[in-house]
């Protein structure tokens, strides 16, 4: 039984709509995925690193033991294992951070297609749409003042600001996002430390995008971005 031309179009429609929606779901799954792999082959890379210093270092503390070599020289051995191992370390905390920056990161891209087509915010002006807060600021700001924010959260709450991303990271260059005047707080902005953060920004003039969304497929997302929106460059 032939269906009517627009029951077909139709069709095509839903199916064409599920495919998008579908992509839309798997590209930030597979953003994550791909930089986790590229943070786990660099780790692998410092650990060959590692292994190849730590040779170096034995080699030398024979020489030395014969009398071949200096002390000195062997202590420079010791501190090249010593700064291989730090990168070790340094990325492999960065694969436990990624999830966060980049559920982050894609919030912010997808918000700022939203606020643009709002227009031009004046000074001091704050929106608020189901998805997100926008606070312009109401005066100057720079990361300068990043510590009295700070030193207000661990008074208030007694625990340190849970900052994900301070200035300008490795997926904001990747991304082409100017984040250099922005840090990201992993704080959700409905519950009461994200209520707490947002009031006292506004009432000192700090302007902030408060991210309620999260991305399908990744970890996590909501969070409160102080400063400026990052723009694309």
């Amino acid at each position: 039984m032939l269906l009517p031309f627009t029951d077909v179009w139709c069709q095509k429609k839903r199916k064409a709509s599920t495919a998008r929606a579908q992509t839309t779901t798997a590209q930030p799954q597979d953003e994550v995925s791909k930089l986790r792999d590229e943070y786990v082959k660099s780790t692998q890379e410092y650990k060959d690193a590692v292994k190849k210093a730590e040779a170096k270092r034995d080699q030398a503390q024979k020489l030395l033991a014969d009398g071949l070599m200096s002390k000195r020289d062997v202590e420079q051995t010791e501190i090249a294992v010593s700064n291989a191992g730090l990168k070790v370390s340094e990325v492999q905390q960065q694969i436990k951070t990624a999830d966060t920056q980049i559920a982050e990161a894609l919030i912010e891209v997808e918000g700022e297609k939203q606020m643009a087509k709002l227009g031009p915010a004046r000074r001091g002006s704050l929106i608020r749409t189901t998805s997100f807060i926008r606070y312009n600021g109401a005066g100057a700001w720079s990361l300068a003042q990043a510590g009295k924010i700070e030193m207000f959260f661990q008074q208030t709450f007694k625990r340190p600001l849970p900052i994900a991303v301070f200035g300008q990271g490795a997926i904001h260059n990747q991304w082409r996002l100017d984040h250099h005047n922005a840090m990201d707080i992993s704080l959700n902005p409905d519950d009461a430390e994200g209520q707490t953060l947002i009031n006292f920004l506004q009432s000192n003039g700090i302007p902030f995008s408060a991210f309620r969304g999260a991305i399908p497929g990744v970890a996590t997302g909501p969070h409160i971005h102080i400063g400026m929106p990052s723009h694309r460059y």
